[in-house]
């Protein structure tokens, strides 16, 4: 491959993925480690992308429109399902736990298969999953407000009136990316809702498919530094290296 065909190709990745790191370009195109920072540094000094540590990021990276619930709960279920999964298995009888909002979150609820437990959400789709197991030991809360149609949770003063009255055992929530160790969604309201429980939270579990992982977004939940560990799928060595600069990793 031609320097100008690696360079416009590396743009592209770049590009596509909003950040990529040296050791999947390495890989992806079978050159050096030094043969890709030279790049880097080219593609930088040109005003293409913004160099990050092992990598790069684009700087026209940003998501035009959030997309809705329905298309995010289609988009890399297997990975969403492998999630859920090693998350389910971390909740105890007897808890209370909270389900923030987000397709991931949902299939959890979804997995979920304890006897004995209290759950409390903001999110519709979830507290509608929960209900079908609802019993005299296993109790489910909603949390109203105003509705965010694009997401289907609730936010506003409300829902963070009624957060500000509850504790639980641990949180699992989900984000659009996560970008220098911070949490990133579309949404302020939101990100607030979704910062109050954390506070609240003996323990927060961060649930993502590794396909958002350096990917931008509007505003910031949290720094990773906060959650407990963060759940994911496989990805590459040097993301989960990324991660765990900050906290643990269940993969």
């Amino acid at each position: 491959m031609k320097k100008q065909e690696r360079l416009n190709e590396i743009i592209n990745l770049v590009n596509k993925a909003g950040t990529v790191y040296v050791q999947d370009i390495m890989e992806s195109m079978q050159v050096s480690d030094m043969t890709v920072r030279r790049d880097l540094i080219e593609l930088e000094k040109q005003g293409l992308l913004i160099r990050v540590r092992n990598g790069a990021k684009s700087n026209q990276f940003l998501p035009s429109r959030e997309l809705p619930h329905e298309e995010k709960l289609l988009k890399n279920i297997l990975a969403k399902r492998e999630v859920a999964k090693k998350a389910s298995e971390l909740i105890k009888e007897g808890e209370s736990i909270f389900l923030g909002p987000g397709t991931s979150v949902e299939v959890l609820s979804e997995a979920i298969n304890n006897k004995e437990l209290r759950v409390v959400t903001n999110c519709l789709p979830i507290f509608q999953e929960l209900l079908k197991k609802k019993s005299d030991t296993f109790k489910v809360i909603l949390l109203g407000g105003e509705l965010r149609e694009t997401s289907q949770a609730f936010v506003g003063e409300i829902t963070n009136t009624l957060m500000e009255r509850m504790y639980f055992h641990k949180m699992f929530f989900s984000g659009n990316g996560i970008v220098d160790g911070r949490v990133l969604t579309s949404s302020f309201e939101e990100a607030y809702t979704q910062k109050l429980a954390l506070e609240r939270s003996s323990e927060a579990y961060l649930l993502i498919d590794s396909s958002k992982i350096g990917k931008e977004d509007f505003t910031s939940i949290c720094s990773l530094k906060k959650v407990t560990a963060v759940i994911t799928d496989d990805a590459s060595e040097k993301a989960h290296e990324e991660l765990e600069e900050y906290t643990r990793v269940i993969v």
